[in-house]
């Protein structure tokens, strides 16, 4: 690869991680080609972008980033993978899954709204994390929970005062 092509990778890598809130770093070494295409068409279907890198080139478009990326550092060695997507459990989950049939990938480490996870250990703690869709439908439950007790209460104490209001009007005097 001449340095012109490498410099162009670099560039498109920077700017992918400066747009990107959530990565995940994986090892899928030694995956066969039946089942790294089945992992690449489970990526396609959750909307997680799957690609290959090398090392160094991703190294150097961490450093020219701005952003701190320097924890990764040490685990860029064997073969990398990195995952992007736009919600922060996604590739979590698609790893568990994936790996009910299959050994890899390993969770090298992984990059969710400014906070470094390392090593495949984190794997449970970013399948737990929840999307923010999960967060305002949590929100909003939360939120309409004491206007149905009050509308609920207001609506059974009302036939409950209509039905005191009847018999004393039915009552004679």
């Amino acid at each position: 690869m001449k340095k012109e092509e490498k410099d162009q990778l670099i560039e498109s890598m920077v700017e992918k991680l400066k747009e990107a809130n959530i990565f995940y770093l994986t090892d899928i070494s030694d995956l066969n080609v039946e089942t790294s295409g089945r992992l690449r068409r489970l990526c396609f279907k959750r909307n997680v972008q799957l690609q290959m890198v090398k090392n160094t080139l991703l190294k150097k478009a961490m450093e020219r980033s701005g952003k701190e990326f320097e924890p990764f550092y040490s685990i860029l060695n064997g073969s990398t993978s990195i995952m992007f997507s736009d919600v922060a459990n996604d590739p979590a989950l698609l790893i568990q899954e994936f790996r009910k049939k299959s050994p890899k990938p390993i969770l090298k480490g992984a990059w969710v709204e400014e906070t470094a996870y390392l090593g495949d250990d984190q794997l449970n703690t970013l399948a737990s994390i929840k999307s923010k869709d999960e967060l305002i439908a949590d929100l909003i439950a939360l939120l309409q929970s004491p206007a149905k007790n009050v509308i609920s209460a207001l609506q059974s104490g009302g036939a409950k005062l209509s039905g005191i209001v009847k018999t004393l009007s039915e009552k004679p005097e």
